[in-house]
């Protein structure tokens, strides 16, 4: 087959977080803000103020956002994707399929691991290896269990052995889960010498500095880095759960970044004379969902009635203020698989009564919309949702509970109506898709709407199967039809990345994905008139 060569190219990443608080509350002196100093007084130091802080920097066994904004800093991936979701090399050169099970990598040579160990094939096996250890349990090793065998071919060449043809291993490998650690690392891992949740190893631009937890972690320069150097010194990601708090700091030149930034906050940073407001399209996409095996959300006919009965214009132009497109289906424009002539369920109120007539309902049914009370936009839909429905005669109460319980709740399937999103962070479909709707994973594997059908089952493995890009695509504008129009999900919006960026930054690239690419960042008032650091 043709060999694919990827262009010389790097990504070195660091994930963002969805905000919370979007209250008006003054921020004091007080509220864990860093002097104006601290930001710039060094030679290309950057502080980035996120939400939430890291729980973990192992990425084979983390599985939340503020974790993976700094280990994919850490650490690298065979392959990465750029802001255009385009395969570009990481710790692979090129790919060659060599038939429908069998991929083969040629490695990049000449790269060391932060504690010094070279990365060669028997560093990729030793990681693949754990990945699927079932002592790790990685909440990740779904997205690689069809690998049945790592071949090493010779010290930079190694071959991937998958148990059927899948059509989306190359976005799996692009994935944060799929990271490169230090065979040593692992070694001393498995025997208690070493802590990865605390001691990363990676291949990346950045090594870790320290970790103050709850306040900061801060990485520094990888000065055996095997690719050109990054121009920072340092990345410092502070801690700030107030969003206003961010805000502030970003201000008063306290902060370079500031992460995400609620619509509702906009205007705060456009109007600074000392930053801006970046906008990425990203990957998300959020949608309010049924239990489908709950009377009456069991009848199709009434999922329809309700689709039918919100206008999902409303929801971007009112509570996202135009931030944000409009979601056709499950998967953002963004995402290998996205539907381009699928055609939603229209705004129709009349046809809603019909169909609620239709399955038994005319005088319409008491039921409850269930949110996390952590986000204030979703607060909002539900109670928009709330007003519409009424408008069918559907009386709803909502239920704004913390986000565990939440979590506890959509998995168990004890909720009528939700409010929530998936992230298709892979790029392809299928990450999404299968996740969301097949019925292996009902429940806390991602299926919450408990829905099943045996056809779309089918047509879901038949497009993971398929390694001719044409006919997935074909396959995934046939799902993305059958799910509008069984409508266990209604698609609201694809969330657009709003963070706050200082004047003093120059070349910072978010990711779609919400990673932020620090390669060319250089700090401006740290740059001296020759040009130097």
């Amino acid at each position: 087959m043709k060999k694919n060569a990827l262009l010389l190219f790097s990504v070195v990443s660091g994930l963002t977080v969805l905000a919370a608080c979007s209250g008006q509350e003054e921020v004091s002196e007080d509220e864990q803000a860093v002097s104006g100093e601290e930001a710039g007084s060094e030679a290309g130091e950057l502080l980035l103020a996120m939400p939430s802080d890291a729980v973990t920097l192992d990425p084979h066994r983390s599985n939340d956002i503020p974790s993976n904004i700094v280990s994919t800093n850490l650490y690298e991936r065979l392959i990465e994707t750029d802001e255009n979701m385009n395969f570009i090399p990481g710790l692979a050169s090129s790919y060659e399929q060599i038939d429908e099970t069998t991929w083969e990598f040629e490695l990049q040579e000449g790269v060391e691991f932060h504690d010094g160990e070279p990365f060669n094939a028997d560093a990729v096996e030793a990681n693949i290896e754990r990945l699927l250890n079932p002592e790790i349990a990685s909440p990740r090793a779904f997205l690689y269990d069809m690998i049945t065998e790592v071949e090493k071919v010779d010290d930079f060449t190694v071959r991937l052995h998958t148990e059927y043809p899948f059509g989306p291993l190359l976005h799996h490998l692009s994935h944060d889960g799929a990271s490169m650690i230090s065979p040593k690392a692992i070694e001393e891992g498995f025997s208690g010498e070493r802590n990865l949740d605390v001691e990363p190893a990676g291949t990346g631009a950045f090594t870790f500095d320290r970790w103050d937890q709850g306040n900061e972690v801060v990485l520094t320069r990888n000065d055996n880095y095997w690719r050109e150097q990054p121009d920072l010194d340092s990345v410092t990601f502070r801690v700030i759960p107030e969003q206003l708090t961010r805000i502030g700091m970003l201000e008063n030149n306290e902060a370079h970044v500031a992460a995400s930034i609620e619509p509702v906050n906009t205007t705060a940073v456009e109007s600074m004379p000392n930053a801006e407001l970046q906008i990425q399209d990203g990957l998300r996409v959020d949608y309010i969902g049924f239990n489908t095996q709950s009377e009456p959300f069991d009848d199709v006919r009434v999922r329809q009635a309700i689709t039918h009965a919100i206008n999902t214009e409303d929801i971007i132009t009112g509570l996202y203020e135009g931030y944000g497109m409009h979601a056709k289906g499950p998967v953002s424009p963004l995402v290998f698989g996205f539907a381009e002539g699928a055609e939603p369920l229209d705004y129709d109120v009349e046809q809603a009564k019909e169909l609620l007539a239709e399955a038994g309902y005319e005088d319409g049914f008491k039921t409850t919309i269930t949110t996390n009370e952590e986000n204030p936009i979703r607060n909002q839909i539900a109670a928009l949702v709330q007003d519409r429905l009424s408008e069918i005669g559907i009386d709803v109460e909502i239920q704004s509970l913390e986000w565990a319980t939440f979590l506890d709740a959509t998995s168990e399937g004890t909720y009528d109506i939700q409010l929530s999103g998936w992230t298709t962070a892979t790029g392809d479909a299928d990450y999404g898709i299968y996740s969301l709707y097949h019925t292996d994973n009902l429940g806390s594997a991602g299926n919450t709407s408990f829905y099943e059908n045996e056809q779309l089952d089918t047509l879901i493995e038949d497009a993971r199967q398929e390694t001719d890009e044409t006919i997935r695509q074909e396959l995934y504008e046939d799902i993305t039809q059958q799910l509008i129009d069984e409508a266990p999900h209604i698609y609201t919006v694809h969330e657009q990345h709003l963070t706050g960026v200082n004047e003093s930054i120059e070349g910072l690239i978010q990711h779609p994905n919400g990673t932020f690419i620090f390669d060319d960042v250089r700090v401006l008032d740290a740059v001296e008139e020759d040009g130097s650091y």
